[in-house]
């Protein structure tokens, strides 16, 4: 079970990785990408919420 909610997270944070540098830079040229940024940064979380779910379920 620690396995799956640990694998899960080191591929969210692998993603996020890439999302965060790319709307950081983003955001620096158009302050109007924040909100699109930080949901984008966001979305690689509900991997690991599902995974934890998952593991509660099993």
């Amino acid at each position: 079970a620690a396995l799956a909610v640990g694998l899960a997270a080191l591929g969210a944070g692998y993603a996020e990785r890439g999302i965060g540098s790319a709307a950081v830079g983003a955001m620096a040229e158009d302050d109007d990408l924040f909100v699109n940024g930080l949901i984008l940064t966001v979305l690689p979380e509900t991997i690991v919420i599902l995974a934890l779910v998952v593991v509660f379920i099993v």
